[in-house]
């Protein structure tokens, strides 16, 4: 499915992805994550859209003062970070319309130090959790052991309704931690144990 340019930047068309897909002629997509240099990720993710390429930025809303005055301004969550639902080729062909000072590059698998492609379920739950845009959502770009050894668990209902990952304690509140391996983690508002199935 392609996207509608027309959104708000940010907002995904779809959070209901399901399995990977594919194009018309059967070529499959992957979600993969690229670093834009120089905070142009919503650029970048607006350009893609005009090409009908599915991309995800995510946003949160910050506080900042403006002539004396408390305002909220919608801004990405992580800086320089777009996901795309492309093809590798597909991507490597637009970074090379750049030319050698191309603003987009890969993100690396550190382990096998291949294109880090982020796995079709963990992206699905980061995309209906970011997309939220609660302002209580937190943003962990360093995941320590210790919140990787919470237990496993499915939300049954609600918004996050579908999302599986780990029971974590941050700030005194219980919240679930999406982690998308290698890169990052979003962790959700607080839910309650009766909203939670052991997997």
């Amino acid at each position: 499915m392609l996207l509608d340019s027309t959104r708000p930047i940010g907002k995904t068309l779809n959070t209901d992805l399901g399995r990977p897909k594919s194009t018309s002629t059967g070529v499959l997509l992957s979600w993969y994550a690229l670093r834009v240099s120089y905070s142009r990720e919503l650029k970048i993710q607006a350009h893609l859209r005009e090409m009908g390429i599915r991309t995800f930025v995510p946003m949160m809303w910050r506080k900042k003062v403006v002539d004396g005055q408390q305002q909220k301004k919608l801004v990405p969550a992580v800086n320089n970070l777009c996901f795309v639902q492309w093809t590798r080729e597909g991507i490597e062909n637009y970074i090379r319309m750049f030319g050698d000072k191309s603003p987009v590059h890969f993100y690396w698998d550190r382990t096998s130090s291949s294109r880090l492609v982020v796995p079709e379920k963990a992206m699905e739950d980061f995309i209906k959790v970011s997309s939220s845009m609660d302002e209580d959502l937190i943003y962990l770009t360093e995941i320590s052991e210790k919140l990787r050894e919470g237990q496993t668990v499915k939300i049954k209902e609600g918004a996050f309704a579908g999302v599986e990952g780990k029971v974590v304690r941050i700030k005194k509140s219980r919240r679930i931690l999406v982690e998308l391996p290698g890169m990052l983690a979003v962790a959700t508002t607080y839910v309650s144990p009766s909203m939670l199935e052991i997997i």
